[in-house]
């Protein structure tokens, strides 16, 4: 209904259909200039193509420089100068903590999340569940505001007013994780179509006679461009092989990063390398040709399904087209025999 005022106040037009209160033009309207912006700054983005590992390798050098430090620091004043602190997750830490709604488990789980999603700043898992908590209230006041207060749409039943409410107070509880697990999961992906590659580039590394950093070194760089994502897990990786005391804490520290099952049995097999002294070239060469049948598989499997995924986008909107050809003329020249029919009986 507000909506309609203001659309007759501004054109002087009588107001169109209304679907729950919203004008259906005014609607259209606003989704055009929605649907031009998304054009414009899909172009744009087009035009500004970066290079994908500039800000990565601007996040390597951070590291190389935090080990470094960690190294050189020899006393734990000096470490403590050399982190610098965040004074906003240290006051959202201290509004949590006073609520007693802050746990050390639950602060690891999304410190890992946030990693597996390419996020390296642990302070940010204090975010994430300060969102949590703020979120809700803020989207559920907003919603109570519009709905209750303003009564913004008037014709909403009190089941649809409940019902709008409730999912406000859901998704401000949900979208932190949302955006977490949607940027975990496209980086899982992403670093999953490069597995198989990457392992064949290690064997062939391992065979000219490499080091097991060098090779990590040599395969974050060829594969930079074309994966990025498993480039940048490839070089902190090699990075910390040399900073480290323990080299295991390095294969442990990319499987930590990287939600994926098949990083994990290259872990442990880098692991049994390094303490048994067994040929890292055969063990690679065999788990990468087990992810290119297993990566095989899944596509297979998607094509399987291919079939029923289609049957509605068939059923809805291809069908009623090809009726349409094949029957329309038919009907139109029936109309028409019908038609002369009734005029010479007449």
């Amino acid at each position: 209904m507000t909506s309609s005022l203001l659309l007759t106040a501004f054109t002087g037009a009588q107001p169109g259909p209304t679907l729950l209160g919203v004008d259906v033009v005014w609607a259209a309207t606003m989704l055009a200039v929605v649907g031009v912006l998304a054009v414009l700054v899909a172009i744009y983005g087009a035009l500004t193509v970066r290079d994908p590992m500039a800000k990565r390798v601007k996040a390597l050098n951070e590291r190389r420089e935090q080990l470094k430090a960690g190294i050189t620091a020899s006393t734990a004043k000096r470490r403590a100068r050399l982190v610098r602190k965040n004074q906003t997750a240290d006051r959202m830490r201290t509004f949590l903590g006073k609520l007693q709604v802050l746990q050390e488990e639950q602060i690891k789980d999304v410190q890992q999340k946030l990693a597996q999603a390419g996020i390296r700043s642990k302070d940010l898992a204090v975010a994430v569940i300060f969102g949590r908590l703020v979120l809700p209230i803020l989207l559920g006041g907003l919603a109570a505001f519009l709905i209750y207060g303003i009564d913004m749409w008037p014709d909403l039943t009190p089941m649809k007013r409940s019902g709008f409410t409730m999912a406000a107070l859901i998704l401000g509880y949900k979208a932190p994780d949302l955006f977490v697990q949607n940027k975990r999961q496209k980086r899982t992906d992403a670093i999953r179509k490069g597995l198989p590659d990457a392992l064949d580039l290690l064997v062939i590394c391992a065979e000219a006679g490499l080091t097991v950093d060098a090779a990590f070194s040599r395969v974050s760089r060829e594969l930079g461009r074309a994966y990025p994502e498993l480039g940048e897990e490839f070089a902190l990786t090699s990075i910390e092989l040399g900073f480290l005391t323990e080299r295991r804490q390095a294969f442990e520290n990319l499987a930590y990063r990287v939600n994926l099952e098949a990083v994990k049995g290259v872990v442990t097999t880098m692991i049994q390398t390094e303490k048994y002294g067994t040929p890292l070239a055969s063990a690679l060469r065999v788990l990468s040709a087990e992810f290119r049948n297993e990566r095989m598989m899944r596509a297979e499997e998607k094509a399987a399904r291919l079939p029923a995924i289609m049957t509605v986008p068939l059923i809805l909107f291809i069908l009623p087209c090809l009726f349409i050809v094949i029957l329309g003329p038919a009907a139109c020249s029936l109309k028409d025999a019908l038609a002369g029919a009734m005029g010479g009986g007449s």
